[in-house]
């Protein structure tokens, strides 16, 4: 729901349209986001509880991929807001340059649709008990965080991954 909540500023066209309110869907959602808006610094605190929860062993390693996986396509829909902002700027500075306004939607509507097909991606991998780990950069980055057994040696400290590649690279050239 984190990556949903902030995303769903991209889906204003689509979601604010007259059809769309006798979607039972829709007002769920509304609701919830009414919710999560209303509670001050919401996104700032799920942020930190969904770190923190991440990082937690005791829960199940595929609850802890999500949780991250969830912080990082938070972080990722930064930049399309970086784009429209910077597109704003410039081409607001540009004289002669005239952009409509339904390219806006359009980026808007592209990057909505990419969110709700991600998400439903996790949402079905998670239920089948699969780890959702094919979202390119955002996939490779949550696994690079998520604690393996392999990080810790036998006494139970972590061992760094330079350390881990040239141990695994000696183990290597003896066979």
């Amino acid at each position: 729901l984190f990556p949903l909540m902030d995303g769903l500023q991209y889906g204003r066209f689509l979601l604010g349209s007259e059809e769309a309110g006798a979607n039972p869907l829709v007002v769920i959602v509304a609701l919830l986001y009414s919710l999560y808006r209303s509670i001050p610094f919401s996104g700032f605190a799920a942020f930190f509880a969904l770190n923190f929860l991440s990082g937690n062993p005791s829960l199940n390693r595929l609850v802890r991929f999500n949780m991250q996986q969830a912080i990082f396509l938070d972080i990722a829909l930064f930049f399309p807001s970086l784009v429209i902002g910077l597109g704003t700027l410039i081409g607001g500075n540009i004289p002669g340059l005239n952009v409509p306004a339904v390219a806006g939607e359009v980026f808007s509507d592209v990057i909505f649709g990419t969110l709700l097909l991600t998400l439903a991606y996790c949402v079905v991998s998670s239920l089948f008990g699969k780890e959702p780990s094919s979202i390119p950069f955002v996939s490779d980055s949550v696994k690079d965080r998520m604690p393996t057994i392999d990080m810790f040696d036998d006494n139970g400290q972590f061992v760094p991954r330079e350390s881990r590649e040239d141990k695994d690279k000696d183990d290597k050239d003896k066979k």
